[in-house]
């Protein structure tokens, strides 16, 4: 399709960099970033810690890219990628109120992680407050996630 009147390819382009600029700042409300990805010491040994706020910016860019596109291809793909996701561990702590889970529960992590109680069972909490909590895949491919300081795991699944 081609347009002969400059006015009209003027304005589409327009609402193309509206809807753009929209969906890039939709995406950057919910990106944690590297920051949050990566613990205080691995945003350290990489490097990140070095780049000023607006290089840290586009590298956050590109992984927003990187994930919506060619990720999803190397997971399926990628022997390499296949063997590191055997072996995928979070660390991370839970914000907000938490006094256990109850069926089906939800526990939002501080590095943005949202996780679901994928198994039913209870269990009530009276830890200190945003407990840290490891999540790992068990022997059957399936997420669990332990609280640290109790010993106590419980069959999880990511929200987002």
């Amino acid at each position: 399709m081609s347009f002969t009147h400059p006015t009209t390819a003027g304005a589409l382009f327009g609402v193309f960099l509206l809807m753009s600029a929209s969906f890039v700042g939709a995406a950057n409300d919910d990106f944690p970033g590297f920051e949050k990805l990566m613990s205080d010491q691995e945003f350290v040994e990489t490097g990140l810690g070095k780049l000023n706020a607006k290089e840290l910016e586009a590298l956050n860019q590109w992984l927003i890219r990187y994930t919506a596109g060619d990720a999803v291809v190397l997971q399926a793909t990628n022997e390499a990628v296949r063997e590191a996701e055997k072996s995928y561990e979070v660390e991370s702590s839970i914000t907000g109120e938490f006094s256990g889970w109850t069926g089906k529960t939800v526990f939002r992590l501080e590095n943005g992680q949202v996780w679901e109680q994928r198994l039913s069972g209870r269990y009530p909490y009276r830890g200190p407050a945003n407990p840290k909590v490891v999540i790992s895949k068990n022997f059957m491919g399936f997420y669990k996630m332990t609280l640290v300081d109790v010993d106590r795991s419980i069959g999880v699944s990511r929200v987002r």
